[in-house]
């Protein structure tokens, strides 16, 4: 913002300084100038007749310039022709905090110089305002974040212990206690996928995930999908409607992550929209992209938050309705997923209201045909596998908490198996010396003497060298398998226990062993 004494003054100051590439903008007098501070400004070059007006115009100055935001401090260059000594300097400098004061007349260069060190102080400020504002919105994320995450670990926490209750009084009643642990099943594996979706979430952002791609029918992976999300959709209410090409379309992908893309999208479609909405789950193949759209007559998205709404922690609409807001996590971790696969996701919504519409696109085969001649052989569903009846085992369970132990050696005697527990390393070792446990599972984070130490004393002891060694722990991550594994254990089970995967483990122990005695 220039200043001059005349209008002549100013014209030469615009012109000279427009051909060393600053824009100057003339103020036709101070309170103008001032106006434009308001407004914003890279800096302000005026000379010391400027401040000498009637009227004490000066402080005004030097109001307009205190009015300033807290990260700004806009540089004031003065052209005095006594220099510093002037009582117009003199004033400058005692009262504005960012002055600099050049004798006139002054060169050209030397003016200039000043000039442009002064915008880039200028824009570095703007830069910190611009970071100040994204600090502002990430802790104001964070505490949305926060408090939606209490939320939803108070949602099913409520019915749990509810059915905690329940059971205490339903003494006989076993058609009410079937009911309460069918209630306690579902609440417990909502926490369950809440905590899993955040280590997730965290493991993709580090680049810590790895896909496991295969040769897969688009169909199965809807088909799993639509299984997840049923009970979602059912208990809302919705009109499902699925639409697939009538040929199959194969693709090279990790058909659980795309499940996990598919499932959460159609999840979003269920919560989002108003109860006895319609959901639409479509798949095409087009050239050699397979197409996949969620589409529902939901809440819909604003225009301005189409792209926003894959950042982390975004929710489309802040509502005091808790039940609508998630932890703004899930479509982060959908287009995480997507691009893996090298494939794209874009959201489309008329606005507020229209409901919205989610496409995935990924590479599909080329040569759809050919693939589907080299795709292998499918084995019988797992579900429809005959159960075979386990073995009972002598199992340890080791875990400093009491009730974590006490609980799943309970579980573990309804099964059928011998069961002690150890809370702590040292009791571990020594109850495993006398009992001789076939397995054990054994918490990693144990205090004093870890599980990890553990673990590899028992490795060590000739006794138990068929011993099969679980690791039993609250941490899921890749460097906390890897150092399980290092230690010597056969398995990394994260807590709560999957009892299935567990039967898993203890059905393959007895398959090794039966492999050995033949």
């Amino acid at each position: 913002m220039l200043l001059a004494p005349t209008p002549r003054d100013a014209q030469l100051s615009q012109t000279i300084l427009q051909h060393a590439g600053l824009l100057a903008e003339v103020c036709p007098n101070l309170e103008e100038l001032c106006r434009e501070i308001g407004r914003g400004a890279g800096a302000v070059l005026l000379t010391d007749a400027a401040l000498a007006e009637p009227g004490g115009t000066p402080e005004r100055l030097a109001a307009a310039l205190r009015e300033q935001p807290s990260w700004s401090d806009i540089p004031v260059i003065l052209l005095s022709p006594r220099g510093p000594d002037s009582l117009a300097a003199v004033w400058a400098m005692n009262t504005l905090s960012n002055v600099t004061v050049l004798d006139q007349p002054v060169r050209i260069m030397t003016l200039v110089s000043a000039l442009q060190t002064a915008v880039k102080a200028r824009l570095r400020q703007y830069e910190l305002r611009d970071r100040l504002d994204a600090l502002r919105q990430a802790d104001r994320q964070k505490d949305e974040f926060l408090a939606t995450l209490s939320h939803e670990l108070r949602n099913p926490l409520a019915p749990i212990r509810n059915a905690l209750h329940v059971l205490r009084l339903a003494g006989s009643d076993e058609q009410t206690r079937l009911r309460v642990v069918d209630t306690m099943e579902r609440q417990v594996g909502s926490v369950i996928r809440l905590v899993d979706d955040l280590l997730e979430l965290s493991r993709v952002n580090e680049g810590r995930i790895q896909l496991r791609k295969e040769r897969i029918k688009l169909a199965t992976v809807l088909r799993s999908a639509l299984e997840s999300s049923a009970p979602l959709v059912e208990a809302a209410g919705h009109e499902l409607i699925v639409s697939q090409p009538p040929d199959a379309v194969l693709l090279n992908a990790d058909p659980v992550r795309l499940t996990q893309v598919i499932a959460n999208l159609l999840n979003n479609a269920a919560k989002y929209t108003e109860r006895g909405g319609r959901i639409q789950l479509g798949a095409r193949l087009e050239d050699s992209q397979a197409v996949i759209s969620v589409q529902d007559t939901g809440i819909g998205i604003p225009h301005d938050m189409l792209e926003r709404i894959f950042e982390m922690f975004v929710q489309v609409e802040p509502t005091d309705d808790r039940t609508r807001q998630g932890l703004g996590i899930g479509l982060t971790l959908v287009k995480r997923l997507v691009e893996l696969h090298g494939g794209t996701i874009e959201a489309h919504s008329a606005g507020p209201g229209q409901g919205s519409e989610f496409v995935v696109r990924l590479p599909a085969f080329s040569d759809q045909r050919a693939a589907l001649g080299k795709q292998a052989p499918q084995g019988a569903p797992g579900m429809e596998r005959r159960r075979r009846e386990l073995k009972r085992f002598k199992i340890l369970v080791v875990d400093d908490h009491h009730d974590s132990g006490e609980s799943l050696a309970t579980l573990l005697r309804l099964l059928g198996h011998e069961v002690r527990v150890a809370y702590d390393g040292p009791a571990a070792l020594e109850v495993a010396g006398s009992f001789r446990p076939d397995v054990v599972l054994l918490d990693i984070g144990l205090p004093g003497m870890d599980g990890v130490e553990v673990g590899a004393r028992l490795r060590q002891d000739p006794k138990f060298h068929d011993l099969l060694l679980i690791a039993l722990t609250g941490y899921g991550r890749d460097e906390d398998r890897q150092r399980s594994r290092s230690a010597g254990f056969d398995a990394h089970l994260v807590k709560p226990v999957d009892i299935t995967a567990l039967n898993t483990l203890l059905a393959g122990r007895e398959r090794a062993k039966d492999l050995v005695r033949s």
